[in-house]
Order: structure tokens, then sequence, then C-alpha cells
């Protein structure tokens, strides 16, 4: 037990660190500016023309820090700034407070992977009236003004997880899933995906179902005490990153032979799948998030036609498929 708590610390330690930037002390949001190098022989904007581009994610993670570095790369053959802000851990209020601030600020355009997507439909909106365009990744808000989603369809997703655990449990089993928040869109979609399919074609048992809030603490804590109550279960299914992340240290903890397969291809997963604490990982194409992320921004300050779903597609990922760097 207390191998896990130290576990913890030194986790969140790690995000504080990773997010402060330098700083002396922690902040209750990360913030911090990117400047592209501009290639006259690539790009023909000039440096006067310089477009600022806010990039809003739901929380501070090494999986986001990951994606901002791929935007970077996609950045630099254009004069471009970038302006990346996330709430230390899940915040809607603070989400939104930075939305009303690259709004202030009149950025060129804004990619927000959206927390909430009922109470972010009005800040979208009003951003756009005000010829800000807005670009959705990872999650959508359909009933918004918003340029476009980048993503895939996560009720599929949820299909293919479905799939992949009937494969490794052989039709029959017991399983626990930990999520963010129940009325996330997408994690609620994966989740009817799982069950949808369990259902209608397994006799698996789905034990039951937690969710973490984007709090580690308590994250780590309800997976501790799903495997104390259900000591006998099969398979360990997190539903997103911060699940994902804190049953790494649990696996490795207690040194747990169960199945687990998750969603979102992290730094951590990677390593885990190699140690065998992850046992698949179903992925978006992430690495390529940071690309297109450009190219609708881009796209939408020239008012250019382009489909309002930008679909990633996703792909699963086993041990087999890893390659040791």
């Amino acid at each position: 037990m207390w191998k896990i708590k130290w576990m913890i610390i030194a986790y969140l330690i790690l995000l504080i660190l990773s997010g402060c930037n330098g700083s002396a002390s922690p902040s209750p949001e990360v913030t911090y500016n990117v400047t592209s190098t501009l290639d006259p022989s690539v790009s023909p904007i000039k440096h006067s023309d310089q477009l600022t581009f806010g990039i809003i994610y739901p929380m501070a993670h090494p999986f986001y820090e990951m994606i901002t570095d791929s935007i970077e790369k996609a950045s630099k053959p254009y004069s471009i700034q970038l302006i990346v802000k996330a709430p230390d851990e899940i915040s809607l209020e603070q989400q939104m407070r930075m939305m009303e601030t690259m709004i202030a600020q009149k950025v060129n355009g804004i990619a927000i992977d959206p927390i909430d997507s009922v109470a972010l439909t009005p800040l979208i909106n009003k951003a756009s009236q005000a010829g800000i365009p807005v670009i959705c990744f990872e999650s959508d808000v359909p009933a918004s003004k918003r340029y476009s989603y980048i993503g895939s369809d996560p009720l599929k997703e949820g299909t293919l997880m479905g799939q992949i655990i009937d494969r490794n449990l052989k039709g029959r089993g017991m399983i626990m899933i930990e999520g963010s928040m129940s009325d996330s869109p997408q994690i609620s979609r994966r989740l009817e995906g799982i069950i949808q399919y369990l259902n209608q074609n397994t006799e698996i048992q789905v034990l039951e179902t937690r969710y973490h809030h984007g709090d580690n603490e308590k994250a780590i804590s309800d997976l501790e005490s799903m495997i104390d109550e259900h000591p006998h279960f099969d398979a360990l299914i997190p539903l997103d990153i911060v699940s994902s992340s804190n049953a790494i240290l649990v696996w490795k903890s207690q040194g747990l032979k169960r199945y687990a397969i998750t969603f979102g291809l992290t730094p951590e997963v990677k390593k885990a799948l190699l140690n065998g604490q992850i046992n698949a990982v179903i992925s978006e194409y992430e690495e390529q998030w940071g690309e297109k992320i450009i190219e609708q921004l881009l796209a939408a300050t020239k008012n250019a036609p382009t489909p309002t779903w930008v679909d990633t597609g996703f792909q699963e990922i086993k041990q087999s498929d890893m390659t040791v760097e």
C-alpha cells in the first residue's frame, strides 16, 4: 500500500514539474508560448502576417505534451505563434476561462479538446461570432459553430474494444472499467460501444464501473478498491489516459497478471505494452494530430471549405506491434 502511495506522489511531482515550465511553484494552469521559425521557401506567409493560434487541453499530462510537440513541428514551416494552455487537472471552470481569455486576446484560431460539450457550446459560438474559428479535437461539440472536429467515432472505438476483450477472454469472464467522467460524450460513447458488443456477443460480465473526474488520487484509490472487492476479475478496461496511467502503477506495484486494455497511445502506455502491464491499446493515430490541427486552423483562417469531421480513424496496437527504441 505504501509503495503505491509513494508511486502516486512521484507521478504527481513529475506532472507538476513537467507542467510548470521552469517556474518555482506550481500554477493552477499550464501556459507557454512557442513561435515557429518561418522558412520563406516553404511558405508564402510573411513574418508581419504572423498568426496566433490557441491550443487548449482538458488537463496537463505527458500525453498532451506529446501532442504539443507534434503541433509545434507541424507549425514550423509557417509564421505561427502557439499559446498552449491546460488546467493542472480536469477543470471545466479553468477551461472556460482559458477560452474567454483567448477570445479577449483576439487570437486567429483556437483548437480545443473540450471537457463538456454543453457548457462550452456558448463560448465556441462566441468565438465564432468574434471571427475566431474554433476546431475541436479528440472530443467534439457538435451543437456548436465549431469549424471542424478532428477525431474518431468513440462508439466504434468501444465496439472494437469489446471485440478485443472478447478475443482475450474467449467470450467469458469478468471485467472492471474506469473512466474520467460519466457525462463525457467520448467516455460514455466508448462505454456504450463496449457494453453493446459484450451483451450481444459474449457472456462477459461488467463487475463495476467507476469515474475519477481527473483526480489521480481518486483514480488509484478506486482501482485499489475494485481489485479488493472483485479479486477474481479477469480484465481492467481504462477508458482514458488518467485511468491507464494509474492502472500501470497498480499493475507494477501489485505484480498483477490480469488483462489491461486501454485507449490512447501515450508514452507511458508504449512502455507498458513492452513491459506487459498493458496488453493492448486502441490508438487514434495520435502522432498525426499536430499536422491535422495546424492544417485545420490554417484552413479556417482562410474560410476554406472543409469536412466538418476529420476522421482520424483508430487501430488496435499490441505488444507484438511495438519496437524497442
